[in-house]
């Protein structure tokens, strides 16, 4: 079906569908029990679409980078195969769980490449993430 409203007609139903929807950036609860985000997207029966999820996914990446460069100083110093795994693990844990890898940074300072990937393997986040942890710390020692 092909939407035929005019400009003026689509902003007018977008103005009205937020009075009445209401806008929330996270997820709540609706009166009929469905989560729900946004202005009215009801998670549980429509979800979103691949698209959406790959706008979300890229603002998510610019974030976590800008974090973890402002917080992990050795970042900078990092060639592209392990600053990845860095924002990969940033991801996961969130830049406060990264910067708690202390050990793991102080290798990456001085070059310890091997060490470094001990240190993400002797941690409760490589029990939690099995095979993801193992797979980061080998790329961690090749590069």
């Amino acid at each position: 079906m092909m939407m035929t409203l005019t400009a003026r007609g689509l902003q007018t139903l977008k103005e009205q569908l937020l009075r009445y929807e209401g806008l929330s950036l996270i997820p709540y609860q609706c009166t009929q029990g469905k989560m729900t985000i946004g202005i009215g997207r009801n998670l549980i029966d429509k979800g979103i679409s691949l698209e959406e999820a790959e706008y979300l996914l890229n603002n998510d990446i610019h974030e976590t980078y800008k974090l973890v460069t402002a917080n992990i100083p050795v970042f900078s110093k990092l060639d592209e195969p392990r600053k990845l795994i860095l924002l990969d693990m940033a991801f996961n844990l969130g830049v406060t769980g990264l910067t708690k890898f202390k050990n793991m940074l102080s290798a990456l300072e001085s070059s310890d490449y091997q060490r470094a990937a001990e240190e993400m393997l002797d941690s409760r986040w490589a029990t939690q993430v099995g095979r993801r942890a193992q797979e980061l710390a080998i790329k961690m020692i090749e590069g």
